[in-house]
């Protein structure tokens, strides 16, 4: 419970309050069980497991990029990239299917729709928000799901990135990944 009050003091609502009367007076909607929160909690904002087997990939392939870094575009806050190549102004987004709503494998929960559809609405509608900007500032934004970040689409995921390097010149994939192949990943 103090994890809860806690929580609730951080977001400005009373400790009163219980979580339906919060989801409509507040921009932010509650979840209605501790369970909720805590399995929350624990999900990882960076280095999830699709993230690193692609970073991991466009290593091996001789693929040097920063990760998890800030890109400032416009007098807006900053926005973080899964997977940057800076010089070459390639973002590659990793996102997850159920977080994302991936339309081959998004599925909405049918417990707590009032509060898992506003969440998940505002996760497209900020990924939408981070590609126009990201666009408007001349980058090039590459969207992965994760999905395709399976060991048996890796190499077509890897070539989709080398790929939008090579549109951006000649000067942005290095020796090695010019060399590799497909297989080769």
């Amino acid at each position: 419970m103090s994890g809860q009050r806690s929580t609730r003091r951080a977001w400005g609502m009373s400790l009163a309050a219980d979580a339906p009367a919060a989801m409509e007076s507040d921009r932010y909607p509650y979840p209605t069980r501790p369970a909720v929160t805590a399995v929350m909690k624990g999900n990882r904002k960076t280095d999830t497991r699709p993230e690193v087997a692609l970073r991991s990939a466009l290593h091996r392939s001789g693929a040097r990029f920063r990760k998890n870094h800030n890109v400032k575009v416009d007098e807006g806050r900053a926005i973080r990239v899964d997977i940057v190549f800076p010089r070459a102004k390639l973002a590659v987004l990793v996102d997850g299917c159920f977080w994302h709503r991936c339309p081959e494998h998004g599925v909405d929960p049918r417990s707590n729709t009032a509060y898992w559809s506003p969440k998940l609405m505002r996760n497209v509608e900020r990924d939408r928000v981070t590609d126009l900007r990201l666009r408007v500032g001349g980058w090039t934004v590459l969207r992965v799901w994760e999905h395709e970040v399976t060991p048996s689409k890796m190499a077509r995921t890897v070539e989709a990135v080398q790929g939008s390097l090579a549109r951006r010149g000649p000067g942005f994939l290095n020796r090695e990944s010019r060399s590799m192949t497909a297989g080769q990943v």
